[in-house]
């Protein structure tokens, strides 16, 4: 975005025109309605009118809902509407006295055996998206209460309540004001000991906790997210708050309570209404990539004040959630029995949504090899993440670097390292060498020896239709053999050298390449395609970000990458690194000072 949005304060007119001047670029390069100013608002609103924050807020709330798989939201269809008239979530008839609305969610209703996630993610989007279409919840904000009371084991899944509070607090356009959470049965304390290891995680450096008797409070920012445990609301505290009036009585208020009715009026007030943000949401995912401004970003003093609070054990712990999260697919090909010699590690495996597919050839069996497409910063398929190529798979790494058109290829690794094999000499070594891999010919021209890396230049020919190309081929030489480089600006320098090829090339191939600007794939490798590899790509993704909004989130980017290439970053060593790293390029520009 232009630097003038970086500017403050903006009137709320003048911050709602950039908001849309913004979104609708965006718009317009793919072809569908322009956002409305209502909407544009409401997003606003729920960012105090900061204009990059509530840009992230819209893609977070888009992308979100990509993930889930929610584009259209059809409440007269089933299964819909069935689990919107089920009771499960509502949003009162009532506010609260600060004005705020109140959403209502009963876990004893909720039985995960019969109705699956996505279904219950739909009704929340549809409910909370009726809420704040009022400009008073808008300004006022939303509570959320969770109702656990009467409820059993069976009725509670961890994953749901993850994605429901992550909604909450980062991927919804409202101000939520307080998440109560009511009639918590004894064997909560160990879920909920996860969902407040997430809470720290991703607000680590703006949450505070305090437990007094059975009460948690969580002061977000200038936003306050309050947490309360009771097994019931006690008069008392109604009465301080006064709030009985618009409570159920089930809760120990005095309002009686239809869901039933009440969801139904909602659902005929929308009757035959089409969802302005749902086509937008509907742009295909094909050509989006999962790396765009999200929630929480930081800005590079927040990223230093969140490493210097947090401290190297802090990090660890990030990553050691990450960790524990398991990949978002299948690795049914990878496993085939005649595909696992391919693998160069049994435990490191492609995911079935992001696998490279080689294309068919008589005879073949397989179209497998141990490579997946990673997204890069708003560049979908930015990188093919793989393993350093075995003997038996040179002919298929340079079959894929064909049929992908790829220009650049990076190795991070030596092909031996603390006298183990990291990786075959999968390319003619020595200048005027050749090499024939399957029917790709590839012939050393050059290699120009830098001081921490190689740069060597090769051509391909395809002996089959008597094409050729030149591939660029980076191998990063600083990295030791165990732990990471004791200073990251050889490698971030390594990374502009990369660029720099990549962008020289995409210009040379010309009208030949008519995909995206930034071109078509390029090749990442180390030795199992995760660790380094994963470090070159989520510097890359989050310094990209940084260059263009002034925001980037470390573990946002990982996460997201995890999903694509699976146990991305390897190791907590890798993941920390990818912090000092920023700030040691930040360093270096003059984005921080020296004393910083």
């Amino acid at each position: 975005p232009d630097v003038n949005l970086l500017e403050a304060p903006l009137t709320d007119t003048l911050a709602t025109k950039q908001f849309l001047e913004e979104i609708n670029k965006w718009t317009s390069q793919h072809g569908v309605s322009p956002l409305s100013w209502d909407v544009a608002v409401k997003f606003l609103m729920a960012r105090k009118f900061d204009v990059l924050r509530a840009i992230e807020l819209f893609h977070s709330y888009r992308e979100t809902r990509l993930r889930e798989g929610i584009v259209k939201l059809q409440p007269h269809e089933e299964p819909l509407r069935s689990e919107l008239l089920s009771g499960k979530f509502t949003v009162l008839g009532v506010r609260d006295p600060s004005g705020a609305s109140i959403a209502l969610y009963t876990a004893k209703l909720h039985h995960p055996s019969k109705t699956g996630n996505h279904v219950v993610l739909q009704a929340l989007f549809y409910l909370l998206d009726r809420a704040v279409e009022s400009f008073e919840t808008q300004r006022n904000g939303l509570v959320f209460i969770y109702d656990m009371a009467g409820s059993n084991y069976t009725n509670f899944e961890l994953d749901l309540s993850k994605k429901i509070l992550n909604l909450l607090k980062g991927a919804f356009p409202a101000r939520l004001k307080k998440v109560l959470i009511v009639g918590a049965p004894v064997w909560f304390r160990v879920p909920y000991n996860l969902l407040s290891l997430l809470l720290k995680e991703k607000l680590r450096e703006r949450v505070g906790i305090h437990t007094y008797m059975a009460i948690a409070d969580l002061n977000l920012n200038q936003q306050r997210l309050t947490i309360r445990f009771t097994s019931k609301l006690n008069p008392s505290y109604l009465h301080r708050m006064h709030i009985n009036y618009c409570l159920p009585e089930h809760l120990g208020g005095c309002l009686p309570l239809d869901v039933h009715s009440w969801n139904l009026q909602l659902l005929s007030q929308q009757n035959g209404r089409v969802d302005p943000v749902d086509e937008l949401v509907g742009i295909p995912l094909e050509n989006t990539s999962i790396h765009v401004p999200g929630p929480e970003a930081m800005g590079l003093a927040e990223l230093m004040a969140h490493l210097n609070r947090a401290q190297r054990s802090g990090i660890y712990l990030e990553y050691e959630e990450l960790r524990r999260e398991q990949p978002p697919g299948t690795f049914t090909c990878a496993l085939a029995v005649h595909n696992q010699e391919r693998n160069r590690y049994g435990d490191v495996l492609c995911l079935d949504q992001t696998r490279v597919r080689l294309k068919a050839r008589r005879n073949e069996r397989s179209d497998y090899i141990n490579a997946s497409f990673m997204d890069g910063y708003k560049q979908k398929n930015a990188y093919i993440g793989t393993q350093g190529p075995l003997e038996k798979t040179y002919g298929d790494f340079w079959r894929m670097v064909w049929e992908q058109s790829v220009l650049v290829i990076v190795m991070t690794t030596r092909t031996d390292e603390g006298g183990r094999r990291k990786c075959g000499q999968y390319w003619p070594k020595e200048e005027g060498g050749q090499e024939v891999y399957g029917h790709i010919a590839v012939v050393n021209h050059r290699v120009d020896k830098q001081a921490h890396y190689n740069q060597t230049t090769l051509e391909l020919h395809n002996t089959e239709t008597f094409e050729q190309r030149q591939v660029t081929h980076f191998q990063f030489l600083s990295w030791p053999d165990y732990g990471v480089p004791s200073s990251a600006l050889s490698l971030i320098d390594f990374l502009g050298a990369v660029k720099h090829q990549q962008q020289w090339a995409v210009q040379a191939f010309g009208s030949q390449w008519r995909g995206h600007p930034l071109g078509p794939p390029m090749v990442v490798h180390c030795s199992a395609g995760i660790g380094r590899t994963g470090t070159f790509c989520a510097l890359d993704i989050c310094l990209s970000q940084l260059q263009d909004v002034g925001t980037l989130n470390v573990c946002q980017t990982v996460r997201r990458m995890r999903a694509q290439r699976a146990f991305s970053i390897q190791t907590p060593e890798q993941y920390y690194f990818c912090h000092t790293a920023i700030l040691e390029h930040a360093q270096r520009r003059g984005l921080l000072s020296a004393n910083q």
